[in-house]
C-alpha cells in the first residue's frame, strides 16, 4: 500500500484532520468543508492536494495500516521466532495501539461498516489488510506445526478481529488479554 500523494505540509495538514474526524466521528458523518476547517486549509487545497473525498479516504486507510505496521512489525522482530510469543506480541501490540489511536475499534472495520461497495476505491484497501493480518496468523500456525494450517489463521482471525470490536464498544472487559489467551491456546491445540 502505497501513496501517490506528494505530502506538502499543507496535504500533511488535510490526512491528520481527516485522519482524526475519520477515526472519531465516522468516514460519511465528516464532510470535506470540517476536514479543511479543522486543517487550516480551503476546500480547494483540499482538493488539489487529493482529488476527492475518495481518495482522502484511501490516503487516511493506507496512512493509518501503514503506522500500524510500522507499530507492529518490530514488536514481531523482538518476539524472535518462537510463533506463541509472536502471536501473543500481536495482541499486546493492537492492546497498546487501541490504548494510544483512540480506542473505537479497528479502522479498516469501522471503515468497512460503511464502505462495502467493492468499486469503491477505500474498499481493496480495507481487504488488503485484513488479507495481510490473515496472511501473518497462516505464518504463525504453519511455523507451529499446525495440522491445518489455514483453519488455525481464520480462528486466530476470527479472535483478533473480535477483541478488536468487542474492546473498541468496551463489551468485553479485557478483551484483549481474553483474546490473546484464547488465541495462544487455539495455536497449541494446532
Amino acid at each position: 500500500m502505497e501513496s501517490a500523494i506528494g505530502w506538502t505540509p499543507k496535504a500533511r495538514a488535510v490526512l491528520a484532520a481527516a485522519s482524526e474526524l475519520f477515526y472519531s466521528q465516522g468516514i460519511h458523518a465528516v464532510g470535506v468543508d470540517a476536514i479543511a476547517e479543522h486543517a487550516g486549509v480551503t476546500k480547494k487545497t483540499l482538493y488539489d492536494r487529493f482529488g476527492s473525498k475518495d481518495r482522502l479516504v484511501v490516503e487516511y486507510l493506507v496512512d493509518r495500516e501503514q503506522r500500524w505496521r510500522d507499530f507492529l512489525l518490530p514488536r514481531l522482530e523482538a518476539a524472535g521466532t518462537d510463533p506463541a510469543s509472536r502471536l501473543a506480541a500481536i495482541f499486546d501490540a493492537v492492546a497498546i495501539w487501541s490504548g494510544d489511536h483512540g480506542g473505537k475499534g479497528c479502522s479498516m472495520i469501522n471503515a468497512h461498516a460503511e464502505i462495502s461497495d467493492p468499486s469503491h476505491p477505500a474498499y481493496a484497501v480495507i481487504i488488503e489488510q485484513k488479507r495481510w493480518t490473515l496472511a501473518l496468523f497462516a505464518d504463525l500456525a504453519r511455523d507451529s506445526g499446525a495440522a491445518d494450517p489455514g483453519a488455525v489463521a481464520e480462528d486466530l482471525m476470527i479472535l483478533h478481529e473480535g477483541a478488536m470490536v468487542t474492546a473498541g464498544m468496551g463489551v468485553v472487559p479485557s478483551a484483549y488479554d481474553r483474546a490473546r489467551e484464547a488465541a495462544l491456546r487455539r495455536l497449541r491445540a494446532g
